[in-house]
Formats: structure tokens, C-alpha cells, sequence
């Protein structure tokens, strides 16, 4: 926790208290466009691919995601949609649709995991350039170990997931991780909060990157440690 990594007296606020549901909709959406323009600023937008979604903080059979056809880096509130989980609109923005592949991924993901209150799926390039060897990644550096024994590979792909069964596919081959490695696809992390679910994913992200440059090296690496990896991810 933030808490426990500080050091001193000045205390850390995590995520705020909220008088109403109203408020905490209002920030939680705030915070899902942000995570939006954070993915385009880093690159991650790859035409109308890449979706993220949060949790309605009082409907907890509804989400919200980004509609198709809206960059990243250019995501407002206004341009958000809300879904129940059979996929219809039931909020927000009316005039926009959302991408399919992504309502069957992230009702599959939010249907299987009540702990998971957002998702984050992209085809950044570090990432699908990892996936195509189809293994988890080596426990190289402390970023890295937030992930150790806390994601998985899914070697099904069946191409773009429109239908119902892929999206539960991915869930299901994510399990009970932080985040999955989807091969020949991209990648996708989930957290309590769309904060940490993106977080999650400029990490995963990152990570694959450093481990293509040391494979690139052709050397030797040395791995972190059962205690180091598991002190990492539990956030030592």
C-alpha cells in the first residue's frame, strides 16, 4: 500500500471517501478518460483497437468503457458508454457505439471477476511483440516482479473476439492474474481501480519491452528471486 511504503509523517491519501454515488461516478469517470489519454499519449492506440472499462460504482451489473472510433488521446466523459452485461447502452453516450470486440471481452472479464472493478486491453507494440513467443516473462527487475506468479499466456487465440466464447476464453485464461499475455494479440490487465489497472498495463507494457532487449543481447540473466518476487508484487 501507499501508507506502508512511506516514510515520515505526512499520511498518503489512496482512493477518497465519497458522499454520494454521483460523486464517486464523477471521479471514477474522470479517472477512466484520463487512463484513456494516457494510453494515447504512450502510443497504445493502434487504429479503433483498445478498450478500457470500469465498474459503475452502484450499478455493479454495468460498466463503462470508450466508444469505437474516439482516439484515445482525445477521450472526454461525455464520450463514454455505459453497458449492462448483456450489452446494451444503458447510460452515457447514446450516440457513439462501443466495439464489439470489447463488450465481449470486458463482460467476460467483469462477469468472472467480481475483484476486478477495470479492465485494460491494448495491442501496444512491446507487447505484442513478446506475445508472439507465447511465454510469460522472465522476473528480470523489480517492475516486473508485480506480475510474479500474477499473470498468464492465452495460446488460443481465435482471432478478433466478437463472439461471446472468445471473450470468455480470455477471462478465463486470465484467472485469477493481474494480467494476461494473449498471443499473436496484445495484452490486458485488470485492478480495483481503472488507476491501477492502467498503471498495470504501462508496466506490463514496459516490461515486455526490457525483456526484448535482453533476449536481443543473447547473454545470460539472472533472475529475481522467489522472496524478491513475491515481496514485489504483494507492493514491497
Amino acid at each position: 500500500s501507499i501508507a506502508a511504503g512511506s516514510h515520515g509523517g505526512v499520511a498518503v491519501d489512496a482512493i477518497p471517501k465519497f458522499e454520494s454515488y454521483a460523486t464517486q461516478r464523477q471521479w471514477t469517470l474522470e479517472h477512466l478518460a484520463g487512463a484513456c489519454r494516457v494510453f494515447g499519449r504512450e502510443g497504445y492506440a493502434k487504429g479503433i483497437a483498445g478498450h478500457i472499462s470500469v465498474r459503475d460504482p452502484e450499478f455493479h451489473d454495468r460498466f463503462w468503457i470508450n466508444p469505437l472510433a474516439v482516439h484515445f488521446s482525445m477521450m472526454t466523459i461525455s464520450d463514454l458508454i455505459c453497458l449492462d452485461m448483456q450489452g446494451n447502452v444503458v447510460g452515457g453516450n447514446r450516440v457513439s457505439t462501443a466495439n464489439a470486440a470489447g463488450v465481449a471481452i470486458h463482460t467476460a472479464c467483469h462477469l468472472a471477476r467480481s475483484d476486478a472493478h477495470a479492465v485494460c486491453h491494448a495491442h501496444s507494440l512491446y507487447g505484442k511483440a513478446w506475445a508472439a513467443f507465447g511465454r510469460n516473462l522472465d522476473m528480470i527487475s523489480q517492475d516486473v516482479c508485480y506480475f510474479y506468479k500474477a499473470h498468464s499466456v492465452y495460446d488460443n487465440n481465435g482471432g478478433i473476439a466478437f463472439a461471446a466464447d472468445e471473450g470468455s476464453n480470455i477471462a478465463q485464461a486470465l484467472g485469477k492474474n493481474k494480467a494476461a499475455i494473449l498471443v499473436n494479440h496484445g495484452l490486458i490487465t485488470v485492478g480495483q481501480t481503472v488507476d491501477e489497472a492502467a498503471y498495470l498495463y504501462t508496466l506490463l507494457e514496459k516490461s515486455c519491452r526490457i525483456q526484448l532487449m535482453v533476449e536481443a543481447t543473447g547473454l545470460p540473466k539472472s533472475i529475481a528471486g522467489r522472496r524478491g518476487g513475491e515481496y514485489i508484487s504483494h507492493g514491497g
